[in-house]
């Protein structure tokens, strides 16, 4: 009967690791420690070169930082769409609709609607309906609360109760 090397078994396998894109500060720090080591004591490194990749290790982890901020601030003003557009939740809005759809050369049709909710897409308002539609927000042409007119058909001044 043969014998079996336990190199083979699954289990013994060395575990393969993924090599890291970016070198962070600890990455840094370890390779400077070895290289000051492993330094021939007859040659050794200048100091200036060493303050130098300091400096640059420095102001790496700073512009790092400063992404990461840049980037949670794209990521809160995700939001504002939705925020912004919020008090129009219960309004009355006129709205073109656009004729993507067809072929003809017709010009835009406008609708009336109420708001009964507020979503976004790739960073724009869309405004929900209660007939079922959504509709951008940069296609509202108006905006009323439910007892108010339009104004086209009165003659009152502005400031008259």
């Amino acid at each position: 009967m043969y014998k079996v090397d336990p190199s083979f078994y699954l289990s013994n396998q060395p575990n393969t690791r993924e090599p890291k894109p970016d070198l962070d500060k600890e990455g840094f720090m370890k390779i400077l420690i070895t290289q000051l080591q492993q330094q021939d004591p007859t040659d050794p490194m200048d100091s200036k070169e060493m303050v130098a990749q300091m400096t640059q290790l420095s102001s790496l982890e700073q512009m790092m930082n400063m992404s990461r901020s840049i980037e949670m601030l794209v990521q809160s003003q995700l939001v504002s769409p939705v925020i912004e557009y919020s008090h129009m939740i219960g309004k009355f809005v006129s709205y073109e609709l656009d004729n993507e759809d067809s072929e003809e050369e017709t010009e835009n049709k406008m609708k009336t609607g109420r708001v009964v909710g507020v979503s976004q897409k790739d960073g724009w308002a869309i405004l929900e309906l209660e007939n079922g539609d959504k509709v951008y927000a940069d296609a509202v042409r108006e905006v009323r609360s439910e007892g108010e007119d339009t104004g086209k058909d009165e003659g009152k001044d502005e400031g008259e109760d």
